[in-house]
């Protein structure tokens, strides 16, 4: 079944939406989290966090691609419940360690400056990772969206652990000089 007809049966409020989501797309939202979380348990559980999160969202939202819709809203339960987790104990787990190596790349603060800067921010990445060859762009957004290790975008790229973690500081930089340049941060 195609997204369109699946978002339709959210609208609908049929509940077979969960289903074919399930079937469509259950081993993508529980790869997202699992990379994050790297417990199977906290997975499934996101996982169907995820099915909660978008029949509630949907409608009013009528996403026009779901993989991409699902892959945020689980990744953005995942990192929560990884913050919980790791309250009391920081460095379990890889979402710490992948926040640091972007940290000075990244703008920080709060209220509304904030705000107007995190979405300032993100249509600077976008438009950074449509600069980048395909290549880099797959390993940057392995990393750091889809959170995968350095061996597993190794394996996935086909090419040594050396050649990512040296294409990745090369990006980190890259991204560093392009926030100051576009402005985003000083």
């Amino acid at each position: 079944m195609d997204d369109s007809m699946i978002v339709e049966l959210y609208w609908q409020r049929d509940p077979s939406a969960l289903t074919e989501t399930k079937t469509k797309y259950g081993a993508f939202c529980r790869a997202v989290a699992y990379n994050i979380l790297r417990s199977d348990e906290d997975a499934e559980e996101c996982e169907n966090d995820t099915y909660l999160a978008a029949w509630r969202a949907i409608p009013p939202s009528r996403p026009e691609k779901l993989r991409p819709f699902l892959g945020r809203i689980t990744r953005n339960i995942a990192v929560k419940r990884l913050d919980q987790k790791t309250a009391d104990k920081r460095g379990g787990g890889q979402a710490p360690t992948l926040f640091d190596e972007l940290a000075e790349c990244l703008p920080d603060g709060d209220g509304l400056e904030s705000v107007i800067e995190m979405r300032e921010l993100a249509d600077a990445l976008n438009s950074f990772l449509r600069s980048l060859r395909e290549n880099e762009r797959k390993m940057f957004v392995l990393r750091y969206w889809y959170s995968f290790s350095i061996a597993e975008i190794a394996k996935k790229c086909a090419c040594g652990e050396s050649k990512v973690k040296m294409s990745l500081k090369r990006t980190r930089d890259k991204l560093k000089k392009y926030l100051y340049q576009s402005g985003v941060i000083v």
